[in-house]
């Protein structure tokens, strides 16, 4: 039986208000700009090819970039051509080093460099020996006191108190105990040790001893033959060349350069050339000991 809530319940269900209509949303602003993209998107047809004019100029920046970047390169510091590994300066790049400010100039007072440093002795140095060895002998035989080492590379002067490779070698090559030979083959050749000249006369053994210090003057026939052997065939990159070259006075040019010319048939013809000469070697080989011993002294 219906009661007086059930009633009650029908007639607000009769009296409920109908649905308000819905407006319509307005549009935003990027739907504005999509449809305006859109009919102008459809309006413009696209082209089917980039046009030449881009291409060009796009390739006019790739060139811009690579002379920039090239100019970057060159900013890029070089390696250096002279560093120190602990026990004295070395150079890496001798033909760098020679144009540097740290290369003694050549001694142009002193009449036997100003010979060797003229450019033709040079040239003609590179011609029989590797380049790097042919500029440190060039520049060894053109300076006074600058030496660079052919062996190791060790940059220093003639006189110089130098570290010694090995441990061995301190009681043997200290300043006191310092060998005559050791400067007399730092002024005739280069070499700043006996390590470094035991390096360089490594396919001639049984000339290591007779020839450390000497001249070709002071060496025995016996070890000229030994020089001039082949050899054991080891790589030595001109070491033992630069060796016998630094035994004679003007490195032998002049019998590497003009080969059939006899230079001292002159001498046996003549006592009193042959003289002369002997007393010039002995007044050289006098002056080297004197310089030398004047080094170690110093």
């Amino acid at each position: 039986m219906p009661g007086p809530r059930n009633q009650k319940k029908k007639r607000k269900s009769q009296v409920k208000p109908p649905p308000k209509p819905v407006s319509p949303r307005p549009e935003s602003f990027s739907d504005v700009n999509t449809t305006e993209c859109a009919d102008r998107s459809a309006s413009v047809p696209h082209p089917l090819h980039s046009p030449i004019g881009a291409f060009s100029q796009v390739q006019e920046e790739l060139d811009v970039h690579n002379t920039e970047h090239e100019a970057h390169d060159g900013l890029v510091p070089q390696t250096p051509y002279i560093h120190d590994p602990g026990n004295g300066p070395r150079v890496r790049d001798t033909r760098a080093f020679l144009y540097s400010y740290f290369a003694q100039p050549p001694g142009l007072n002193d009449p036997l460099c100003a010979e060797f440093a003229q450019e033709e002795v040079c040239q003609m140095l590179c011609t029989v020996l590797p380049e790097e060895t042919a500029l440190i002998l060039w520049y060894n035989k053109s300076r006074v006191t600058g030496r660079i080492c052919p062996a190791c590379q060790r940059l220093y002067r003639l006189g110089d108190h130098l570290p010694t490779h090995m441990q061995e070698e301190e009681a043997y090559t200290s300043k006191e105990n310092s060998p005559i030979e050791l400067s007399l083959e730092q002024e005739i050749s280069g070499l700043c040790s006996p390590v470094c000249f035991i390096l360089a006369s490594f396919n001639y053994p049984g000339a290591i001893k007779s020839t450390w210090g000497r001249m070709a003057d002071e060496l025995s026939s016996e070890t000229w033959e030994l020089l001039n052997s082949p050899g054991e065939g080891h790589g030595d990159k001109g070491l033992g060349l630069l060796l016998k070259m630094t035994r004679l006075e003007d490195l032998g040019l002049a019998q590497l350069c003009l080969p059939e010319i006899d230079f001292d048939s002159g001498y046996d013809s003549d006592p009193s050339q042959t003289r002369s000469h002997i007393s010039d070697q002995e007044r050289h080989a006098e002056k080297r000991v004197q310089l030398a011993r004047s080094y170690t002294t110093a």
